[in-house]
């Protein structure tokens, strides 16, 4: 054993590998990241966390959660069922962290199924158990909803106002409901109590859209499309740009003349933005499944390499990283339709146009504001320069 050192406030984040709702939840990604390390990143980001720990059963999620800078303990199968208790992986993991000499005054209980944890309010939660303003803090939104429940006999009954009395929003005292992203309670009242509640309790506000908790496909399919939404634009650290072509330099619609050519309509911002990049020195390639002068055409006013009548998008790009000496997860992949996926999915950076197919802005890591044709690589080429 080695000698014991205070970490003054830990986040465990338990995570199964198994699941019945949507399999392999923790690791579902949402705006391109899997859920584990959304947890683990806003854990990272909260001010007064000192440590990140990750619960788990499965060496998928361990691996994730490591490559994401959290530190992994190992749960033993009979504490990784589905009657298996979020407490007692807590415990567990604070039995495994004093026996490595770690010895926390403050535990962070973060669950990995709330994609949006608020960092700032979780760290406002560490500030008040250090304080001595509480020994538990959870996170909860404020509602003014009229709750009811069914009586035995299927009778609708009022439970946190008078039914015969409907006051104003203004005129009534809001309520808070538990948003079940994170418990923020003191170690050793925790070990004696074995539950996140006890002592003095407060609450975290929190803003009611991060409240989402995802136990169904439904509801991951709404976490994505708040992700895509409310997220604020990041840089996007990629060292190289692949993009498809119709669809992405295009609004992906074709306008074909008597003699049967095709024309079609792109932004000249895209351009603007490509000879940017090129100035920048970061490689381009656009990649298309089509055959089609245009597309040819375009690649040379652009200064552009392009490979087109590409069926298997993903070898092709292989070959080129390969090439150009880019690493996969360096490759920032700009797509619209499903025939962009295998592409984007052995990339570090897959990107979806904002009018993407659905499945294409479910397996994005970001989701652009701009659609096809209307700016989209000018806008993916200024966040990856502003990088």
């Amino acid at each position: 054993m080695t000698n014991t050192t205070t970490a003054t406030a830990v986040a465990i984040i338990p995570a199964r590998g198994g699941s019945k709702g949507v399999p392999r939840k923790n690791l579902q990604p949402v705006g391109g990241v899997p859920l584990v390390q959304r947890a683990i990143h806003a854990a990272q980001a909260a001010e007064g966390i000192d440590l990140v720990v990750v619960s788990t059963d499965d060496v998928e999620i361990a691996a994730a959660s490591e490559a994401a800078g959290a530190r992994v303990v190992h749960r033993p199968a009979e504490l990784s069922g589905d009657t298996a208790s979020s407490e007692s992986a807590i415990l567990h993991a604070l039995d495994e962290l004093e026996h490595d000499g770690v010895t926390p005054e403050i535990v962070a209980f973060l669950q990995a199924t709330s994609p949006f944890i608020p960092s700032e309010a979780l760290a406002t939660a560490v500030r008040d158990i250090r304080a001595d303003r509480a020994d538990s803090v959870f996170s909860a939104f404020e509602t003014y909803g009229f709750l009811w429940r069914r009586g035995d006999d299927g009778e609708a009954i009022a439970i946190n106002h008078d039914a015969s009395h409907r006051p104003r929003r203004q005129d009534r005292e809001p309520h808070h409901l538990e948003s079940g992203a994170f418990y923020v309670f003191r170690a050793d009242g925790f070990r004696e109590s074995r539950h996140r509640f006890f002592g003095r309790i407060r609450i975290a506000a929190v803003p009611e859209w991060t409240a989402i908790e995802i136990d169904d496909d439904q509801q991951l399919g709404i976490a994505r499309a708040l992700a895509a939404r409310q997220e604020l634009p990041h840089p996007i650290p990629a060292k190289a740009v692949v993009t498809d072509f119709d669809g992405v330099h295009t609004d992906d619609t074709a306008i074909i003349d008597a003699d049967g050519r095709e024309h079609v309509r792109v932004s000249r911002e895209d351009g603007m933005g490509v000879a940017m990049l090129r100035s920048a020195g970061v490689p381009m390639l656009i990649l298309s499944t089509e055959v089609n002068p245009v597309v040819r055409a375009r690649a040379e006013k652009l200064r552009v390499p392009v490979l087109h009548g590409i069926a298997d998008k993903a070898s092709a790009l292989r070959d080129w990283a390969e090439k150009t000496g880019v690493a996969l997860d360096d490759i920032a992949y700009l797509g619209n339709d499903i025939n962009d996926l295998p592409a984007m999915r052995i990339v570090g950076w897959p990107i979806a146009v904002a009018n993407a197919h659905p499945q294409v802005l479910e397996q994005a890591r970001v989701v652009l504001a701009r659609a096809g044709g209307d700016g989209a690589v000018r806008e993916l080429i200024e966040r990856v320069l502003s990088s």
